[in-house]
């Protein structure tokens, strides 16, 4: 008996698995619902186990086929991974991923320049607030909002934050924000990337706690949400500057207090130090660490596993 199982008869069985049918594993793998059924027969007997109590338009996994399925999918996942990473290395692919408010705020603005001085790069980009698995995902490259600590990561602080507070124009007039204190009786925007404003007024104003706790206020799950109520005259957001640029140089918003909180995170530019970059992700990162003004070299006697492009 071959050592190496039938490999077209285990993608037949995961398949079959995930759908818990072989008329839909059939269906994504473009065969027919017999072919399916004669893979996973053939392996069956290669394993000397039954993976499937067949009934009538109906299979069930056998514990076996449990066992066997929490085993060969990660592998299986890996050499999906595996090639599709070859494929877009050979086509100068790059997957880049960033919270959602930084890539409509900073990054979109900007991706046309990128685009058109690298013409030969194909880029993807995913948005998400979630720490990205990079070979579950695919991702080559990730903007990352956190504290920078990762063992696992090589990163490059872009820039570091503060929580800014911003507000219309008109806002400020009608609310008479002269003054931190003046919040007391204003409508606090809540985001979840930026929830500090219990510690802001603590720094900044002479209210106590208890007051502090009963200002009025809105939580939106993003920022681009609390940043456009701020727009339209609906409270006060506490955010970083650099997600506010345009609306800052257009006068749609303005700082009424000029102080920033330092807060202990930032933006980094991730990935894997157990991987080295393509070179459309070298590309990439060198553009991004140009656009902040932030050298891509280390520092002398750094880990060259830390170097980020």
């Amino acid at each position: 008996m071959p050592t190496i199982p039938p490999l077209k008869a285990v993608v037949a069985f995961e398949a079959s698995m995930r759908h818990s049918s072989f008329s839909l594993a059939a269906d994504e793998l473009g065969v027919t619902a017999g072919a399916v059924g004669q893979q996973v027969q053939k392996l069956e007997q290669w394993l000397g186990v039954p993976l499937f109590v067949r009934q009538t338009r109906q299979v069930t996994p056998t514990p076996e086929a449990r066992i066997y399925m929490a085993q060969v999918q990660p592998a299986l996942a890996e050499i999906v991974h595996a090639s599709r990473r070859m494929r877009e290395r050979r086509h100068n692919a790059v997957r880049l991923s960033m919270p959602p408010s930084f890539a409509a705020k900073w990054f979109a603005p900007r991706m046309a320049h990128f685009l058109q001085h690298h013409p030969g790069i194909s880029l993807s980009l995913s948005t998400s607030t979630a720490l990205v698995d990079f070979e579950l995902e695919g991702i080559d490259l990730a903007v990352r909002h956190f504290s920078g600590e990762d063992p696992r990561l090589a990163v490059r602080l872009l820039r570091a934050d503060e929580a800014r507070a911003y507000c219309s124009p008109a806002y400020a007039r009608k609310a008479k924000l002269g003054a931190p204190d003046a919040l007391l009786s204003a409508t606090l925007l809540h985001n979840s990337l930026h929830p500090h404003w219990a510690a802001w007024l603590a720094r900044y104003s002479g209210l106590t706690a208890r007051r502090i706790g009963s200002i009025a206020g809105i939580q939106f799950d993003q920022s681009l949400m609390a940043i456009d109520a701020a727009v339209r005259a609906q409270g006060v957001v506490l955010t970083s500057a650099i997600l506010v640029e345009e609306e800052v140089a257009s006068k749609l918003l303005v700082d009424p207090f000029g102080v920033g909180l330092p807060l202990p995170s930032g933006y980094y530019l991730v990935h894997p130090r157990a991987a080295s970059l393509n070179d459309g992700a070298r590309q990439l990162s060198q553009w991004l660490c140009a656009q902040f003004s932030v050298s891509c070299l280390q520092p002398s006697g750094a880990d060259p596993a830390d170097r980020v492009c």
